[in-house]
């Protein structure tokens, strides 16, 4: 009887410490929501009435280069540089660096553009691997293609900014499609604040199921598949209710790989992207908020809430798992190589705030949830809880969960509303509250595989399958959706 009661008094403790836990998590979620819609509002109100065109022709607004790391992406890569060039900007270059593609994609690149050979001079700020050919067309000038060898994308990455002319570069995903004005409005941080601010990101949106033509999204639609759709709120909750709420408190961790600007000298300064990170971005970023607080420079890692990109997301469950193992593969290295930052106030509220919460809730917490609701759901099959701990259990993680997922939907309804129809809205509330209901505990199993792969030194990006954008039905409706 003693050592029964000692299991359920040790059951009931660690019970009431997973609840804990799950308040804390959705509480700082909660808090972030709120950041973020203040800070939403001000910048809908502030931006409503700007005038891109008369930013696009100011000598002050910089010239930059965009730079796009391709391997195996013959799928959408012609769109995606398509995009790129109908981009409203006043100085600007276009960088594609086929990283040892095994597919169609420089071919494609070559018969699309009409691009030649050239003998091209550059210096080689950060180490790479060989550089195979230059490609360029006096037709398009503003267009650069470099072949190299097989390197990965932050290898690929560095090769473009060896290559690229100017001050700034946006990193952009050979799957993506960035909206005309989205240049002009993610790089706003740079003219407001030049000395300061060394990177910017905007938001990444799922293009799966949206009608695109001509490098652009002529008709944004929900995609037709569960998993997307799930992906979809994910998207909200991450970059509307998180990332605004971290930039505000000046704690921003990553700025994504599919959309972000950076200062190309601060960059090089610190050895250019990490080829040994699985999750380069971050990677980076960490490695910009050291580098400038060692220098003793004030600096701004902001995010921008308007500013699209539009991603093609997994729409099968083995790729989504191989993209979430390697993020949570790179959050983990990225985390345990700087853990000095941890409850360090010599990096501020970053050290402080955004660097335990990514320790403590981002890279531990899937063990947490996945241990703590097995444990909760036999205690309570076993009657060692009352149905009075197991429902407020249940409210923690579960309802609080649904609430903030609903409330980022809300957010975007209420702000930028790129989905305009009630089905749309109703469709994503409904996913919203699905969501907590077995996605994201899926998400978490994905997550506690990666410390396998990290344990056995497993690495790399593994085959992403690509549907490639969707086109319009008709030219009716394509001129409908502009």
């Amino acid at each position: 009887m003693a050592g029964q009661e000692t299991i359920g008094l040790v059951v009931l403790w660690f019970n009431r410490l997973v609840l804990g836990y799950y308040l804390a998590l959705n509480t700082t979620y909660l808090i972030l929501f709120l950041l973020s819609l203040g800070a939403v509002w001000r910048f809908v109100r502030r931006t409503f009435f700007a005038d891109y065109r008369q930013l696009m022709q100011s000598e002050m607004t910089w010239p930059i280069s965009i730079v796009v790391a391709a391997h195996d992406e013959e799928k959408t890569i012609v769109e995606t540089v398509r995009s790129l060039m109908m981009v409203n900007y006043g100085e600007l270059e276009i960088v594609v660096v086929n990283d040892g593609s095994g597919d169609g994609t420089l071919r494609r690149l070559i018969e699309a553009f009409d691009l030649q050979r050239l003998d091209k001079v550059f210096q080689c700020s950060i180490p790479t691997e060989s550089i195979h050919g230059v490609w360029g067309s006096a037709a398009r000038p503003v267009l650069t293609v470099v072949d190299k060898a097989r390197g990965g994308k932050s290898d690929a990455l560095n090769a473009g900014i060896n290559i690229c002319r100017y001050p700034l570069f946006c990193s952009v995903d050979a799957d993506s499609i960035i909206e005309e004005n989205a240049l002009l409005r993610v790089v706003k941080p740079f003219l407001e604040h030049p000395e300061e601010t060394v990177a910017a990101g905007g938001i990444v949106r799922v293009v799966n199921g949206c009608r695109v033509r001509d490098g652009r999204v002529v008709q944004v639609e929900l995609p037709d598949r569960a998993l997307p759709i799930f992906q979809v709120v994910e998207y909200l909750r991450a970059f509307l209710s998180g990332r605004v709420g971290w930039s505000v408190l000046q704690s921003l961790l990553i700025i994504s790989g599919a959309f972000g600007v950076y200062r190309r000298r601060e960059v090089i300064e610190v050895g250019g992207y990490n080829r040994n990170s699985d999750t380069e971005d971050l990677d980076l970023v960490i490695r910009l908020h050291r580098h400038m607080r060692a220098q003793r420079r004030p600096y701004r890692v902001v995010f921008v809430p308007d500013p699209v990109c539009w991603t093609e997301v997994p729409e099968k469950l083995s790729t989504l798992g191989r993209q979430r193992a390697r993020w949570h593969r790179g959050l983990v290295q990225a985390l345990l190589e700087h853990r000095s930052m941890l409850f360090n106030p010599r990096y501020g509220a970053l050290g402080m705030l955004g660097f335990p919460h990514a320790f403590f809730f981002e890279m531990l917490g899937p063990f947490v949830e996945i241990f703590g609701y097995a444990v909760v759901l036999l205690s309570f099959a076993f009657g060692f809880l009352e149905p009075q701990f197991f429902l407020l259990f249940f409210a923690a993680a579960v309802v609080y969960g649904v609430f903030l997922s609903i409330a980022a939907v809300l957010l975007e309804e209420i702000s930028f509303r790129r989905y305009p129809g009630w089905i749309d809205l109703c469709k994503l509330i409904v996913f919203a509250v699905l969501e907590n209901l077995g996605f994201r505990q899926l998400l978490s199993l994905f997550k506690i595989k990666a410390f396998w792969d990290v344990l056995w030194r497993r690495g790399g990006w593994g085959r992403m399958h690509r549907r490639g954008f969707r086109r319009p039905l008709d030219a009716r409706t394509a001129s409908h959706g502009r």
